[in-house]
Formats: C-alpha cells, structure tokens, sequence
C-alpha cells in the first residue's frame, strides 16, 4: 500500500511510542498491556489515514473528476468572485476521518493561481466553513475554462498541504495535497458543465465523474 510522504512523520511517531509502551509492559509486568495494544491501534489507523492509492479512472477533456474522496455535502450555484469572476457551480465534498485525504486535480491545464487564506475552524460540513475557514484555494486554467478547487480545513485538520505552483502542469486525476485529519473539499466550474452527481453521493477522487461539458 503506497502512503503519502506527509504520514511517514505521524507513522514513524506512532510506531516509537507503541515500542516505548511494549517495552514498559514487558519490564514492569504490573503494567496494562492495554497502553500498547491501544497504540499500536491507533498507528494502523494512522498508516491506513494516510494511504495514496492509485486511482486511475476516466479521462477526458469534457469530464470533471472527483478533486477527493468523501460525500457530496451540496451542489449548488454561486457567485465565485475570486477566481472565475462569474456564476459557476459549486459541488463540495466532506472528508471524514476514514476517507483516504489526498487530493487530485479534476481537471487537466496549467495551475493559474495558488493562494492560501489563514481563518477558523469551524466544522466543515456547515456552509460557512467555505467562507471563513482556513483554506488553499487552486485555480487551474483547463480545456473549457477556469476551475477552482478550494481545500478547507475542519474541526480538527490543522494543516492543509498543496503542492504545486502557479505555472505548473495540472494533469487529471494526479494529486496535488492533501489535507490532514478530516476536512472538506469545494469545486467550481462553468454552469454550462452538467453536474453528474447528487446530494448525499459517495465520490472517489480521480474516479467519480462529478461534470461533464457539453461536446
């Protein structure tokens, strides 16, 4: 199983204290061997949080994968003033802390923007979060127009991580961050693209088809 390079420090944490806590147990018999069982646990969840699996799936330039893994919190139509100065629809997607965090790009283009917005952190299933929570927001010029994907951290993902630049290649379905430790996921995109998902829905990032433009 291939893990993202930014789990190998929670890993490798993970993996010393449940040592520490075997090797307590094991010189202090009067010790609960529960400490370390319970750590150990805890390392399996960490490793498997922090899981990049391949994710090959449909391609094309009139298709708007998946930006992440999680369940399609809304869909709706907004202003995005930002970046596509215009109407566009918006489709958020919330992570849980099971969902696999790592995020790839709906779309293929030349990243146009990078921009990161310190703020709360407020619950990312509420409305507001998109507004007022900490967030990276990533503008990418593709094949029919400008796109907007925007990380958000939650309640209790402190780190949000993007890694490319303005000017580098964006290819679709190949990652470009992650967030850590629960969180949500926004997408913006021309009204004219028909949204292929609804309310409620399961999506894999780089698998699930969440637009199509019109031929």
């Amino acid at each position: 199983m291939r893990i993202a390079p930014e789990g190998w420090p929670f890993i490798g944490i993970g993996l010393a204290l449940t040592l520490s806590l075997a090797v307590v147990s094991w010189a202090w018999p009067g010790w609960s061997l529960a400490l370390p069982l319970v750590a150990a646990a805890l390392t399996v969840w960490v490793v498997w949080f922090f899981r990049d699996p391949a994710r090959p799936g449909p391609r094309g330039d009139r298709m708007v994968v998946s930006p992440a893994d999680g369940r399609v919190l809304s869909v709706a139509a907004v202003d995005e003033e930002m970046y596509l100065h215009a109407r566009a629809t918006r489709v958020s997607i919330f992570m849980n802390v099971f969902n696999v965090h790592v995020n790839r790009f709906p779309v293929s283009g030349e990243v146009d923007i990078v921009h990161y917005n310190p703020g709360e952190f407020l619950t990312a299933s509420l409305d507001k979060a998109s507004l007022v929570n900490e967030q990276a927001s990533v503008g990418i010029v593709g094949p029919h127009g400008p796109v907007l994907v925007r990380q958000i951290a939650g309640l209790i993902a402190r780190r949000i991580v993007t890694d490319v630049a303005p000017g580098d290649a964006a290819v679709q379905g190949e990652r470009f961050g992650m967030i850590r430790f629960g969180s949500r996921v926004d997408l913006f995109f021309a009204s004219a693209a028909a949204v292929k998902v609804q309310v409620g829905e399961r999506v894999l990032a780089g698998q699930t088809i969440l637009a199509e433009y019109p031929a």
